[in-house]
């Protein structure tokens, strides 16, 4: 099982937008000295909780100060992108990858930002678009002229050579596109049936073990759709994550740090919101109101000492199933930074070598 990290980007409202892409980089190049595999980068454009409207442009940051980890954005939100622009945008980051890129996609599921656009993610016109501009965008990749579409949201025409000098020439460097993923977060999860029906990287946000397990069964009928048989070392899951020398010390900077913070001000309100606090409990029977940042650490987040998160790691995987990469959710402690980055040490160095050894041992990798 491979490491990495998932930033939505998530910064308090009175941080500066570029003091949090400054943080969000040292986390990026700190992951890379650690031998994380990859960072996903999200996009939203009226969440001041996740103040990134341009992934790529931390991507193209990061790049020139990282040496092997590989980016993405996670993901770029296709119903806010013409399908013609986001195709050569796309291509050219992934030459300037050479290699370190992924293309996250996504529908959007912020009504404030459907608002912003005008779209009606309520009707589900987000998946239909959603659909529409991968279509056209993995199209205009194939085509050398003259692909026509005239959608029901969008129009394109790839131009043939004209002029004697023009021409359409922006493809992807990996043939014949860069690996794509689609993140989930619903049970049921259409964009996650897309993805098996595709035969893209699943993403399992942050939910409770038990409803991340119920991911991969939509991901097997979306596979179903097309024959496919896709296996689990692809699959994504994100999850929150503090390790320290012991569990009191971890369980007080993530209740009482950073972690806490965002999900009391931010994320518990607007699950409560769309009616999603039951995803996060592993007891349906708790009241919403238990669902708590001290709930979650105790029934749902790694947190604590090395042993206390190899012992929650395990039961993690036994539960869901087996997955390929689990994604280091990330927060920002700009104003401590210290036992953030010790965390992501112990996670790398201490945590993480159990598992890849039970696995090439052929044991199980909770054992």
């Amino acid at each position: 099982m491979k490491l990495g990290m998932f930033l939505m980007p998530s910064h308090p409202p009175e941080r500066s937008l570029k003091a949090g892409q400054d943080y969000d980089l040292e986390v990026i190049k700190a992951g890379d000295e650690l031998g994380y595999s990859e960072a996903w980068i999200g996009e939203h454009f009226t969440a001041p909780w996740e103040p990134n409207p341009s992934p790529d442009l931390l991507i193209a940051q990061a790049l020139m100060q990282t040496q092997r980890i590989v980016l993405a954005p996670g993901a770029h939100l296709l119903p806010y992108h013409h399908p013609a622009e986001l195709a050569c945008r796309v291509a050219f980051m992934d030459h300037l990858a050479q290699g370190r890129y992924m293309f996250g996609i996504g529908a959007s599921g912020l009504p404030s930002d459907w608002q912003l656009f005008c779209v009606d993610g309520f009707k589900g016109e987000t998946r239909e678009m959603t659909r529409e501009a991968l279509d056209m965008i993995l199209n205009i990749w194939a085509s050398d002229g003259g692909y026509q579409h005239t959608g029901k949201y969008w129009k394109v025409d790839v131009p043939r050579p004209m002029m004697r000098t023009l021409k359409h020439h922006i493809k992807p460097f990996q043939q014949p596109h860069p690996p794509i993923g689609i993140a989930g977060f619903s049970p049921n999860s259409d964009t996650l049936k897309l993805a098996g029906e595709r035969g893209f990287i699943p993403l399992s946000l942050n939910l409770s073990t038990a409803y991340c397990a119920s991911h991969w069964d939509a991901v097997l009928e979306g596979a179903k759709r097309t024959g496919l048989n896709p296996d689990r070392s692809v699959w994504r899951i994100v999850r929150e994550i503090f390790v320290a020398d012991t569990d009191d010390e971890a369980y007080r900077h993530c209740v009482k740090g950073m972690m806490g913070r965002m999900m009391s001000e931010y994320l518990l309100p607007l699950f409560n919101d769309f009616q999603f606090t039951p995803l996060l409990k592993d007891d349906p029977k708790i009241p919403d109101s238990d669902v708590t940042p001290e709930y979650l650490a105790h029934h749902g987040w790694l947190v604590g000492s090395v042993a206390t998160v190899k012992k929650k790691l395990g039961a993690m995987i036994d539960q869901v199933g087996g997955f390929g990469t689990l994604l280091h959710f990330v927060f920002d402690y700009a104003d401590n930074p210290q036992p953030w980055f010790k965390s992501m040490r112990l996670m790398a160095e201490e945590v993480m070598p159990h598992f890849a050894e039970r696995t090439r041992n052929g044991v199980a990798a909770h054992a």
